[in-house]
């Protein structure tokens, strides 16, 4: 009796080690806060990906850039030492150079006509470029539209951009916006933009209205300007490494989990943009809203820049041409 009850425990702990083993876990890791609609959204799509694949995969998800930066996320799946992240398509261009077409300033009309976009053939091309940089885009995710916030006075008109050190992400599109408006781009990570800030390294910065509030930058930057120059998605993206080792099956559980995401995603972002901008206001940020046109006539050179290339002028062409 003695016996049975000492093997027993070690059976029990022996069948359940081995029944981890037979569970499937795809890690994930991005910058964003834990209160952020994507980090909402991604782990909802773990715990779907959990029921549709009857227990047999799951997600561990691991936010506020504790596996790294957006690049270095990126790099790390490169290799295979990371299977899944978020990243903007910003940082994103840079591995899979035709997505910089999203980033293009006021390619979309509005917000609904970036989803009609996102949601066709023309965002499923663009998700399938990463795939030769080892890279394969999976979904997007709302990041609503990103405007100017700054420090010393509000940015109306472009002729307020003067002298201006604005941070931007890495992405050579940004850094083009920014100059062609009159400002002087300055990459920096998202995780020392706040000190940045603070110490005057940048004069201000440009995102969307959650990332304002949910980074405390509001506590610098007293200034909001809604002249909402991009509306830039966030992309999922897994590993080339990571997706090609997995069945047939489980490639369809992942896809299924990603798509439950999307649409769960875009009703939080939307409840939490308007919560990001009352909050802001009732801290004391000044919120205005421009005349966009200004800001439109100076960037349409960027777009001028791209007449030669005719594969990357006809995609701009077929976003324009989408209702």
């Amino acid at each position: 009796m003695k016996f049975r009850l000492f093997v027993y425990p070690i059976l029990v702990l022996f069948m359940f080690g081995c029944a981890q083993k037979d569970v499937k876990v795809l890690k994930l890791a991005h910058g964003l806060d834990v209160n952020h609609s994507v980090h909402k959204a991604m782990v909802k799509m773990g715990e779907d990906l959990n029921r549709i694949s009857g227990g047999k995969m799951t997600i561990e998800v691991y936010p506020s850039q504790q596996l790294g930066t957006e690049r270095e996320c990126l790099e790390l799946l490169q290799i295979g030492s990371l299977d899944m992240t978020k990243v903007s398509v910003g940082v994103m261009e840079n591995f899979a150079p035709k997505m910089k077409v999203l980033g293009l300033p006021f390619i979309f009309r509005d917000r609904q006509h970036s989803f009609n976009v996102l949601d066709s053939d023309i965002g499923q091309q663009l998700l399938d470029e990463g795939r030769q940089y080892r890279l394969k885009g999976l979904a997007y995710y709302d990041a609503g539209s990103r405007s100017f916030y700054t420090k010393e006075k509000p940015v109306e008109t472009p002729a307020d951009l003067e002298g201006m050190k604005i941070r931007v992400m890495e992405s050579i599109t940004a850094m083009d916006m920014v100059r062609s408006l009159g400002g002087s781009p300055t990459p920096i990570s998202w995780g020392e933009l706040y000190t940045s800030l603070q110490q005057g390294v940048v004069d201000g910065a440009e995102n969307n209205p959650p990332s304002f509030y949910l980074s405390r930058h509001y506590e610098v930057c007293k200034y909001y300007v809604l002249d909402e120059h991009t509306t830039l998605p966030d992309v999922l993206v897994i590993g080339t490494q990571s997706w090609d080792v997995l069945t047939e099956q489980e490639q369809n559980w992942v896809k299924e989990a990603t798509d439950l995401s999307v649409p769960y995603q875009r009703k939080l972002w939307a409840e939490s943009e308007k919560e990001a901008l009352d909050a802001v206001i009732e801290a004391g940020v000044e919120v205005i809203k421009p005349d966009k046109n200004k800001f439109m006539d100076k960037v349409d050179g960027i777009f001028d820049a791209y007449k030669d290339d005719e594969e990357f002028y006809e995609i701009i062409q077929r976003i324009r041409n989408t209702k």
